[in-house]
């Protein structure tokens, strides 16, 4: 890693794109902790939030601000700062950055520009929802944050009715009301669906029920109404949208000889269905 002080302008700084607590402290990693300390900046998305959590650490190097509306303008003044062989740490508010959160334009300019990116990685609330919330992990869709207003956000949503891999949502305590119920009524009151509630933090709590279920809870406790929220949605029954008949007998006949993914792709081509759809079937079968 180069230093504050590097020797030699010569060598191209690197970019750290560093993972950061998403609330429990005792979560930053050494290497975190030593990255923040020997760069020459960090490019930060919140420079008051992330000034409190280097003062946790003990750790004074500076800050620059770089959030959703300025990063694109920052792309130069990063790209001079490498250039003279200063090194860069790159922060979100809390979690990994890009996830989500500010960072794209950076990373991918850098990296057609030949500059080295390097992760340092640690939280993120996405897999760390996925890892306790029970539901099927071999596939997922993130979604980010779904559209504010009801309309687009029913649209949207109704556009992954029929996906199989579970969906992740992230969601703020002003729209989670809003956001399960627009789901039960999109993809069914009975559509598995896991709600995780600040993760890592004194509150933390992961409900799994029904749509149905949860909207109830959140009736009948309003705190479970209050912080931030990963949403998790079973995926969609694959018997139940839409395989024919033909297919499906074809699929479990070649699973009998062969590997379930092979089998889904001999089906597939023969009967001009999705791949995934098939494979999934033969999973729940």
């Amino acid at each position: 890693m180069n230093s504050k002080n590097s020797d030699s302008q010569n060598q191209q700084g690197i970019l750290y794109v560093v993972a950061t607590p998403i609330g429990n402290l005792d979560d930053i990693s050494d290497r975190m902790r030593h990255t923040l300390a020997n760069v020459s900046k960090i490019a930060a998305e919140d420079t008051r939030r992330t000034k409190h959590l280097l003062s946790h650490i003990g750790v004074n190097t500076p800050c620059f601000s770089l959030h959703e509306h300025n990063e694109r303008q920052k792309v130069d003044y990063i790209v001079q700062l490498l250039a003279a062989g200063e090194s860069v740490a790159l922060v979100s508010d809390a979690g990994t950055p890009l996830i989500s959160d500010p960072g794209y334009p950076v990373v991918n300019t850098l990296r057609q520009a030949g500059y080295t990116v390097t992760p340092i990685p640690g939280p993120c609330a996405i897999i760390a929802a996925l890892s306790v919330a029970g539901l099927p992990t071999d596939r997922f869709l993130f979604e980010g944050f779904l559209p504010a207003k009801q309309g687009h956000r029913k649209n949207y949503l109704a556009e992954l009715v029929n996906q199989t891999a579970t969906l992740v949502f992230y969601e703020s305590s002003h729209r989670i009301r809003a956001c399960l119920e627009d789901m039960q009524s999109v993809f069914g009151g009975e559509r598995l669906i896991v709600v995780a509630r600040e993760l890592t933090k004194t509150f933390e709590t992961v409900l799994n029920g029904t749509l149905d279920e949860i909207i109830n809870i959140l009736d009948d406790d309003l705190n479970q109404s209050k912080g931030e929220f990963v949403v998790m949605v079973r995926g969609a029954n694959s018997k139940q949208i839409g395989l024919s008949n033909e297919s499906k007998k074809l699929a479990l006949k070649l699973a009998e000889h062969l590997p379930g993914k092979q089998a889904a792709k001999i089906t597939a081509e023969m009967f001009g269905e999705k791949k995934n759809a098939i494979y999934q079937f033969l999973l729940e079968s």
